[in-house]
């Protein structure tokens, strides 16, 4: 039997939806009745008023505000607060990621770095200033760790610094990388105590004299999201504007596996928009006179693809439970984000290459998720350096000395 016969009459195409449930595995039903229904929701809402328009904003680099104010109104600035538990918040992240992976970097960095660490670090002053506008988006803030010179190395190659002089703290430094950087109400810089090399936390608002900050353009993804490079000449703050929880950075161990678990569920969340985008072009494209699904050559994919996802998935949904649960470490949050940007990877790369042509523009939007993808493969700690954490937990051998 051949792959294509171009003698053969063609039937009828099917209308293909947007997006499928794609849920084979019914992990949403997991979830009580009562999330369940504003999970629907919210998904409804993302896919319907979010992601037909997060294409424009992307090619354009720009900042979506619209799209954030309207998924402030469906709760999406308040997940680290709002009591749901870890499995709602995880479906969620993935489903923000499905519509948009920069506005979903947005919503998981607020919440899981900015809001969480505010809520969990900072003092009684800090969170009545800033949590209630943090929950609507009213407010925003940047978690300013990364820099030029140290990325995967940063917990001991931190340079930049940080001395006090009476009730204020100076800080001098670069910040690279930045999500959110140029636009920000406040920033988290993390900085190295001169007087005791303890790496501390501190609330810099983006209007202080001596912080500046720069887009950084032309990347191949999360283009709509704002990355920055940061300077800190001589910035002053208030000896209350260090979060008191964040006296070292062990402090932050918590916050910084939990999202690197996050961005595991993002690694669900872009399958799932590839998927989505390869199942409807193969069924309503025709080729040789027969509909694009026809094809076993389409067909296998696109099973690869949905595979993929759902073995995804069911890692994060295990994740969750034992996040839940309080024993999750940082060897289990590297598995997840290592794992699902692998075959985010491989599955984003299958449904560009169905798509043909049409896959290397972003009108198809398959281009725009290859881009995306690629970003998820490197932040958060790249795959290589998160493997060589899984690597040493489960062999008690080191890779990094």
């Amino acid at each position: 039997m051949t792959i294509s016969d171009p003698s053969r009459t063609s039937e009828p195409l099917v209308e293909a939806p947007p997006y499928a449930d794609a849920d084979v595995s019914y992990v949403v039903d997991l979830l009580d009745p009562q999330e369940k229904a504003r999970f629907e929701e919210i998904r409804a809402f993302l896919q319907e008023e979010v992601r037909p328009h997060s294409i424009e904003p992307w090619n354009r680099e720009e900042f979506a505000s619209g799209l954030v104010a309207a998924m402030a109104e469906h709760g999406l600035g308040e997940l680290q607060l709002d009591g749901s538990s870890r499995l709602f918040k995880g479906l969620v992240y993935a489903e923000v990621a499905r519509a948009d992976v920069s506005l979903s970097a947005l919503v998981g960095i607020h919440n899981e770095l900015i809001v969480g660490m505010i809520d969990h670090l900072g003092s009684e002053e800090q969170k009545r200033q800033w949590l209630p506008g943090l929950r609507t988006f009213a407010k925003t803030g940047a978690f300013a760790l990364t820099e030029p010179l140290h990325g995967s190395d940063i917990a001991g190659g931190l340079s930049t610094t940080a001395r006090r002089e009476g009730d204020e703290w100076v800080i001098n430094g670069s910040k690279r990388w930045i999500g959110m950087g140029t636009i920000c109400d406040f920033a988290l810089i993390w900085a190295r105590d001169e007087a005791d090399g303890q790496i501390k936390a501190f609330i810099v608002e983006s209007d202080r004299e001596g912080y500046s900050a720069e887009k950084i353009c032309n990347k191949v993804g999360l283009r709509i999201m704002q990355n920055a490079h940061i300077e800190l000449e001589e910035v002053r703050v208030p000896h209350s504007n260090l979060l008191p929880g964040a006296s070292s950075f062990h402090a932050a161990n918590e916050l910084l596996r939990d999202s690197r678990a996050w961005v595991g569920w993002q690694g669900v969340g872009i399958q799932l928009a590839a998927f989505d985008v390869a199942r409807t072009y193969a069924l309503s494209r025709e080729q040789f006179g027969r509909q694009l699904a026809k094809f076993q050559l389409v067909q296998e994919p696109l099973a690869r693809m949905l595979g993929n996802a759902h073995a995804s998935l069911g890692l994060m949904v295990q994740l969750a439970r034992v996040q839940e649960e309080g024993r999750l470490d940082m060897v289990q949050a590297a598995l997840g984000k290592s794992t699902t940007t692998r075959l985010a990877r491989e599955s984003v790369a299958a449904g560009r290459a169905m798509l043909g042509g049409n896959g290397i523009t972003s009108d198809y939007e398959m281009a725009k998720i290859f881009g995306d993808a690629e970003i998820l493969f490197t932040y958060e700690g790249t795959y290589e350096i998160n493997s060589l954490i899984v690597a040493r937990g489960v062999t008690g051998v080191s890779a990094f000395v």
